[in-house]
């Protein structure tokens, strides 16, 4: 390893700095909400009808996407399972500490102090997917200070993109379409954008799968879309809600993952099925949906969300991702505008238009409380009629459909910009000369920052004339 890449001091100074930082932070800020706090439990409060048995399976759930999902999904490349698997967790770790005290800070802060509980963790582990999402578009090309400062730099600007957006547009998004996927998506795709590296655009040696990272790879995929359900609908409303979601979005993966397998083979000169396929386009179905999870769409159009999402996600692998290389400097490595870029677009077009046509006849009363905007505001006497139906009813802005469809559109256009914007500066930053950052010939390379086992030989599957045909564009001149 070169003084450059060297981990040695870099890494645990970073470390040691964010570590003393969060002691700080948590001592002053953190403290314990209402269902963890000992001191408000008593002999008239019931231990079963604690938060905790509400929240903590879907924490759970949301847990095994982000480190068991995302991990082996990320291990698809031969000579870099390690780095997929190891920064996802290193990554993820820290992503979901500093959103505790980020995203804590806009939704549950009061009284001087972050109120703190499994649906702040929850909350986390979302901020966290951001992230992780984002940290697909530069596998392979960065180092773990970078991946640290991307998630130290990217957590902030979506925790206030998401508060501003919520806050002053008051949007409909349960799934996160809007305020995780496109919001990641683009964020990822502006810091690659900076970090360019043009001598890569033909590809790489060590930029090959393996027997076994692909069936690594396809286990992250079945972690993901086994528990995507509990992803879409655990901020839901409990009840019709949350069951709509679970169901929409296992339509939507059902539909997207057999529509995959019939796209990879039609399109394959040999009529074959080909593995990148099946890790990716089959998760499609649980990104269109997810703006629109909860609502009342019908059964069949989630099915056929899942058809669409599929489709575009499949045709931007095999034809917009080498034209965003080629022609527009993003080296988008594992395809995250397919899957979460334009799948996102999808699912809030879809959106869009399941809110111009609710109504009452379709929804009942209820529809005041999914769609909470629209409810009437403080003083119309509606709000009185509507509330001895459904007890607990907040008063709303008075909106009517077409308004709030077109701010749902402006939502789309503000995420998009913050998160492209962030993602540029983000990118600027990783980009400085003491963040780590491997050369090109040292990219996709477990060896660069692991001691890896002996029976690692990154040479062993060429022939040595091959390799220094290959390998002489990289060297130095």
């Amino acid at each position: 390893m070169s003084a450059s890449t060297s981990l040695k001091l870099r890494l645990p100074t970073f470390v040691l700095v964010l570590e003393v930082v969060m002691i700080a932070l948590y001592g002053i800020f953190v403290t314990y909400d209402d269902n963890s706090n000992a001191k408000l439990q008593n002999n008239e409060t019931d231990p079963m009808e604690n938060s905790m048995y509400r929240d903590y399976p879907y924490f759970a759930d949301i847990q095994v996407m982000i480190f068991l999902g995302f991990g082996c999904l990320l291990a698809f490349f031969r000579f870099y399972g390690f780095s997929g698997m190891v920064f996802n967790f290193l990554t993820a770790t820290f992503a979901i500490q500093w959103a505790i005290l980020i995203q804590g800070y806009f939704q549950f802060y009061s009284d001087g102090k972050i109120h703190l509980g499994v649906i702040n963790l929850i909350n986390a582990e979302f901020a966290c997917a951001v992230v992780l999402i984002s940290f697909g578009a530069v596998l392979g090309k960065t180092s773990p200070v970078q991946l640290l400062v991307m998630a130290l730099l990217e957590i902030p600007i979506f925790a206030v993109t998401e508060w501003a957006v919520l806050k002053y547009l008051r949007i409909n998004d349960a799934g996160g379409s809007i305020l995780i996927h496109l919001f990641a998506c683009y964020f990822g795709l502006g810091v690659t954008f900076v970090l360019y590296r043009p001598r890569l655009n033909k590809g790489h040696p060590k930029e090959t799968t393996s027997y076994n990272s692909d069936i690594l790879s396809v286990m992250g995929t079945l972690f993901l879309w086994v528990f995507w359900p509990s992803f879409n609908s655990a901020l839901t409303f409990k009840g019709d809600d949350q069951h709509r979601a679970v169901l929409h979005t296992f339509l939507g993966l059902s539909s997207s993952t057999i529509t995959a397998f019939a796209l990879s083979a039609m399109f394959n000169k040999r009529g074959k099925i080909t593995m990148a396929d099946i890790q990716n386009v089959t998760l499609a179905g649980g990104v269109t949906v997810g703006a629109s999870v909860d609502m009342m769409i019908s059964p069949v159009a989630a099915y056929a969300l899942g058809i669409m999402g599929c489709a575009a996600c499949f045709f931007g692998y095999k034809y917009l991702t080498p034209f965003l290389a080629q022609r527009l400097r993003i080296q988008d490595q594992c395809g995250i505008h397919n899957l979460h870029g334009l799948t996102g677009l999808i699912s809030s077009t879809a959106g869009i238009c399941a809110i111009l046509m609710a109504t009452e006849d379709t929804y009942g009363p209820s529809m005041y409380q999914i769609f909470s905007h629209r409810a009437p505001p403080e003083g119309d006497p509606k709000l009185l009629e509507l509330q001895k139906l459904i007890p607990g009813l907040k008063p709303g802005l008075g909106r009517t459909a077409q308004e709030q469809a077109l701010f749902q559109v402006a939502a789309v256009f503000a995420t998009i910009a913050a998160a492209a914007a962030g993602g540029l500066l983000t990118g600027l930053v990783m980009k400085l000369p003491f963040m780590a950052s491997p050369s090109d010939e040292n990219c996709f390379d477990d060896e660069l920052f692991f001691n890896v086992p002996s029976d690692f030989d990154a040479l062993s599957d060429y022939k040595i004339t091959t390799l220094i045909a290959i390998t002489l564009p990289y060297l130095p001149q």
